[in-house]
């Protein structure tokens, strides 16, 4: 039954987003479009903070690997958006798998210190190679590179699906993994560690899978942002782009998986509408972060799932 309500629930987000394709104005249309991506992102982030238990503050290099793998593979190589959306994925994983082998060497303070120095080293890369890379002012992705097969995914209805497909891979993906027996000994992981490993696991190798698994679905994101904005930029790596996942996760609620996109979808409108009545637009931000945090300390679903739900995946 549990099963079946988890379905329904992820099922029926899904057929909404489909739905409001055709009947949202032009603004909110393509702002949706733009939330799907990023949650993507944060379901990415998700895998690694909420159920493995691993806090990182370096993941923007994992979203800037598949946007400029993605986006160098077109600009060089005329790679089609398939084709380089399975570059940008690749060269994320395999990021994730070097870097995964390297970090949880380290434990708590020590690997988010070291995520943090592998993202400031692939973002200082990027403006090593400005030549090929843009530098700080990045590049724009041309026309050929976002037509697939004769459609034009810079067209507003195109590029909407575009990312309500990717999102529908990522969250069934997720909810996949969640409900599997390795999800069920990364949240063993995140809550006593040493426990999982005397109980015969090998933990570091589903660490290892885990930001792997998180590093690929972010260079995902990152790969399918570039093509379908047009757009591949430096200020994509930046630690700015490290916090906002932390941030979307904790509001949606770490360790749930409808919780990245609740979280990114508050956050965004958030900042837009407050934005439109005040310069100071952080500032209200803030006090609602604060105000969250406060009072739903385990993020919006996580909240759901204490007090209504307690089967929420």
């Amino acid at each position: 039954m549990t099963g079946l309500r988890s379905l329904a629930l992820h099922g029926g987000l899904l057929a909404l987003l489909l739905a409001l394709n055709f009947v949202l104005p032009a603004y909110h249309h393509g702002n949706l479009a733009r939330v799907m991506v990023l949650a993507s992102y944060a379901i990415g982030y998700n895998i690694m903070f909420g159920y493995a238990g691993l806090l990182s503050l370096g993941h923007a290099m994992f979203f800037a690997a598949g946007m400029y793998g993605a986006g160098l593979g077109g600009r060089y190589m005329a790679l089609d958006p398939v084709a380089a959306l399975a570059m940008g994925l690749g060269c994320a994983a395999v990021l994730g798998l070097v870097v995964g082998l390297l970090a949880l060497r380290t434990r708590g303070v020590g690997f988010m210190i070291v995520s943090l120095m592998f993202a400031q080293a692939v973002y200082l890369t990027i403006l090593l190679f400005g030549g090929y890379t843009g530098g700080d002012e990045g590049f724009v992705v041309q026309a050929a590179q976002r037509s697939l097969w004769g459609i034009d995914l810079s067209q507003p209805g195109n590029r909407y699906l575009a990312a309500l497909a990717l999102f529908t891979l990522c969250l069934m993906a997720c909810l996949w993994l969640v409900r599997s027996a390795a999800g069920r000994v990364l949240v063993a992981i995140r809550e006593n560690e040493d426990r999982t490993a005397l109980l015969g696991y090998d933990v570091f190798r589903h660490k290892l899978v885990a930001v792997v698994i998180s590093a690929a679905l972010s260079g995902a994101a990152g790969a399918v942002y570039g093509i379908l904005f047009g757009y591949v930029g430096a200020s994509f790596a930046t630690v700015q782009y490290s916090i906002f996942p932390l941030l979307w996760v904790l509001l949606g609620g770490a360790g749930t998986v409808i919780g990245p996109f609740i979280g990114t979808l508050f956050m965004f409108y958030l900042v837009d509408l407050s934005s439109g009545v005040t310069s100071a637009y952080m500032l209200i931000a803030g006090v609602v972060l604060l105000a969250l945090t406060l009072f739903a300390p385990r993020g919006i679903a996580g909240a759901v799932r204490r007090h209504i739900w307690r089967g929420l995946p």
